[in-house]
This record gives C-alpha cells, sequence and structure tokens, in this order.
C-alpha cells in the first residue's frame, strides 16, 4: 500500500533528523529550531540569543550543511 510506504518514509526521515539535530551544537540546534519549527527571523533569533543577524545566518548556513551531511 503506497500510503503506508509514504508513511513509513516520513517516520523514518522524522528519527533521522531528530538523530542529526543531537549531532548540532546546543546554539546550532536552537537556532535551527527556531527558524524552521517557530517560524522565527533570523533577526528575531539574533536579537532573543544576543548575536548578529549575519552570525545566526552563518550558523545557520553550518548547521543546514550539516544535517544534510548525516541525513
Amino acid at each position: 500500500d503506497s500510503s503506508s510506504d509514504s508513511s513509513d518514509e516520513v517516520w523514518l526521515e522524522n528519527i533521522l533528523l531528530r538523530d542529526a539535530l543531537k549531532t548540532l551544537t546546543d546554539r546550532e540546534r536552537n537556532i535551527i529550531l527556531k527558524r524552521f519549527y517557530q517560524n522565527k527571523t533570523q533577526m528575531e533569533i539574533a536579537e532573543e540569543i544576543g548575536i548578529s543577524q549575519a552570525q545566526v545566518s552563518r550558523l545557520e548556513k553550518g548547521a543546514l550543511e550539516h544535517l544534510r551531511k548525516r541525513m
């Protein structure tokens, strides 16, 4: 059944993503969670954690590259 295959893929991807997120630093994980699960802008995150928007951008880019390699 293709719907169960699809739900199995989503389930597996969620596990892979959760495990990959654990390999990030606390700061990187915090930025990724705020950006993609809380829909915050880089500027909002920068203000919240006390760094520049450029630093948030750099950390986000590095974290996403790391996640891609892990998945």
